[in-house]
């Protein structure tokens, strides 16, 4: 007789199955697993062979007490619950549960959820335009998105919702919230928040609309200084960002004094998008990487060579509604000393998620890495800080007249220029409008430092010549 040594190695999943099958249940069979061992050890029988099989370490296993109970679980809520329930829904429930209690952006996609990720890349859905997460059981608002209904509302970054109209959102998962705010456009939805600093809940009606982001704003704020705002990545945000700066640099007619690059209240997205965006701004060297358990969830990614502003200033707005990607281009900038990052600290959602397909209508987004910034600085619960931390305060003239000068006294000699100054001074005011900085303080902050850094700039210029 000769001897045979077979390996049988029994997977993780595998066991969990054969530990399921010492209990009778409804809807589950699971013999045909083993099939294929089964087949190859009773050839081996027949043979005459001497067949060895090596059992896997239990300490890699699944629990079977564990497993038991949860087949008991399983047998008592098919057989007393209130109302019958089947076998498929019952297990979609479980899956869910296991993927949201692990942390609050893995979940379980059905092919409506699949519909809605692609719309929320796309940059057009239906709803209110908030993007939201969940704290300690109630829905925290992330940020409200630049012109949509929530925006316009009142709605702002960090606050908690408590009610959905009537229905208390305490015990709901995020996806059943995010399906009560989806809705009928034109249709009146009214949500009961909770807002530091307010001694009572509020109640904002929000209109339901189709949400059409644009998710790349410009425009010039004074001569030589360029503002651009990002709401969020999305699939062509990087491209849109590039053609954002070469309009700006045309308006001027050549390079820009500096540059203010506003993520505020952005709650991220794509993470290609974000990588383009700071490599439009950058030469050389690493942008983010990412470490996970598996080999394809650790990624780098560099800059290519080609900077489209050419050593132009920047400063980057950032605040606790910026979250993800935005915290990535912000890192990127801030650890390659390209930007300075103003504000507020940031959100810290410093994870990734990767949608996993299970067949072709259903699939799990799951975190699969953390995000790192050039410097090795881990975004995940602790976001970025500015270098220059620059609270939001409301901008008020203590007073708008004059000071009396010399030009006002009766007789005065005539200063050079002054006729043609005077002149110059009278037509800005009367055509020129408000600058969005004049309502915005930590803009407004941002544009004088950028502009003392011309200044000195400028100097050094001449100083070198």
């Amino acid at each position: 007789m000769k001897r045979v040594r077979r390996t049988l190695q029994a997977s993780p999943l595998r066991s969990a199955i054969l530990a399921a099958c010492f209990t009778s249940l409804p809807g589950f069979a699971f013999a045909q697993d083993y099939a294929a061992d089964s087949s190859q050890v009773l050839e081996g029988m027949q043979d005459g062979e001497r067949i060895e099989i090596t059992l896997p370490d239990p300490e890699k296993q699944l629990p079977l007490d564990d497993l038991r109970k949860f087949t008991e679980v399983f047998s008592r809520i098919k057989a007393a619950y209130v109302e019958e329930v089947d076998d498929r829904q019952l297990l979609e429930s479980a899956i869910k549960g296991m993927l949201s209690d692990l942390d609050p952006h893995s979940t379980y996609l059905a092919p409506k959820d699949y519909e809605e990720l692609e719309e929320s890349t796309s940059g057009e859905f239906g709803g209110l335009g908030i993007e939201v997460g969940m704290e300690n059981g109630f829905i925290k608002v992330i940020a409200p998105i630049d012109d949509t209904p929530a925006q316009q509302s009142g709605v702002q970054a960090g606050d908690l919702i408590i009610k959905l109209d009537e229905k208390p959102v305490k015990g709901m998962s995020l996806e059943e919230s995010v399906q009560l705010m989806r809705g009928k456009p034109g249709t009146i939805l009214t949500l009961t928040i909770m807002r530091e600093g307010q001694s009572g809940p509020l109640e904002i009606d929000v209109e339901r609309a189709v949400i059409k982001v644009t998710s790349v704003k410009s425009r010039m704020i004074e001569n030589g200084y360029g503002y651009v705002r990002v709401t969020q990545f999305q699939a062509e945000t990087g491209g849109q960002f590039s053609k954002a700066l070469n309009k700006l640099k045309e308006e001027h007619d050549g390079d820009l004094d500096g540059l203010v690059i506003d993520l505020r209240n952005n709650p991220g997205g794509v993470l290609q998008a974000a990588v383009a965006t700071a490599d439009a701004l950058l030469d050389e060297g690493l942008i983010v990487y990412t470490e996970g358990r598996i080999q394809s969830s650790r990624l780098r990614f560099s800059a290519k060579d080609g900077d489209l502003m050419e050593g132009t200033p920047i400063v980057v707005l950032i605040n606790g509604g910026s979250a993800s990607a935005s915290e990535i281009v912000a890192g990127a900038l801030q650890d390659h000393k390209r930007a300075v990052i103003m504000g507020t600290q940031s959100f810290g959602k410093g994870s990734v998620q990767t949608v996993i397909p299970l067949d072709e209508t259903h699939a799990i987004k799951m975190t699969t890495a953390r995000y790192y910034t050039p410097d090795g600085r881990s975004i995940q619960a602790t976001g970025i800080k500015p270098d220059i931390e620059v609270k939001p305060a409301e901008l008020k003239e203590l007073d708008s007249r004059p000071f009396f000068t010399e030009a006002d006294l009766s007789g005065h000699l005539i200063g050079q220029d002054e006729e043609t100054e005077s002149k110059d001074k009278q037509s800005k005011s009367e055509d020129q409008p408000g600058s969005i900085a004049d309502r915005d303080y930590q803009l407004r902050s941002a544009l004088n430092l950028l502009k003392g850094l011309s200044i000195l700039n400028h100097k050094g210029a001449d100083a070198a010549q």
